[in-house]
């Protein structure tokens, strides 16, 4: 992953927010480098990380794909009715073109790495913009590590070449080594 950034998609209400929602669901936008992680990669990624046939109670955290061109469509398509088919039950994620991303409340993004303010300091130095802070790609590595995902070597190899410098990756690298995930 390049960048991610959790928000709102999906419905028609101008500007939702976490408290007003309108007809919107929860949502990640995910940037991607597809010379380093197929689409394919992703949706498999996607269809392990949660239950698809579970029907969703709420519009809010309903299941949805949303692609950005035909082959993403196609592919999201053709996955679903391979894990419907294996399943023999109905997957209830819908796909549908992706039309605006409302990013959520900073307050939501990163939600791992929040917890841990010496980090965010670390990074906010580097990235003062709150905009910043919530696309950078280290931010997003910290926080999928946070989250459970890779090691403390795969972080740290991936947090090299980010512009941040070597002081910088030990610092933090260091303060991770003592959190427990």
């Amino acid at each position: 992953m390049i960048r991610t950034q959790v928000g709102y998609a999906g419905g028609t209400t101008k500007n939702p927010t976490y408290h007003d929602l309108g007809d919107h669901s929860e949502t990640i936008d995910i940037e991607f480098d597809p010379k380093r992680i197929s689409y394919k990669k992703l949706l498999d990624i996607f269809w392990e990380s949660h239950e698809p046939a579970a029907k969703s109670f709420s519009r809010q955290y309903a299941s949805f794909i949303f692609f950005h061109s035909e082959e993403q469509r196609r592919l999201a398509q053709e996955t679903k009715e391979q894990l419907e088919s294996g399943k023999r039950q109905k997957v209830y994620t819908e796909i549908v073109s992706a039309r605006i991303f409302y990013p959520a409340e900073d307050y939501h993004q990163k939600y791992y790495l929040r917890r841990y303010s010496p980090l965010v300091k670390e990074l906010i130095a580097v990235h003062p913009a709150p905009d910043d802070f919530t696309k950078s790609t280290a931010a997003a590595r910290i926080n999928g590590y946070l989250g459970g995902n890779g090691n403390l070597e795969q972080l740290k190899k991936g947090l090299e070449g980010l512009g941040l410098s070597p002081d910088v990756i030990d610092r933090i690298v260091s303060a991770l080594r003592g959190v427990s995930r």
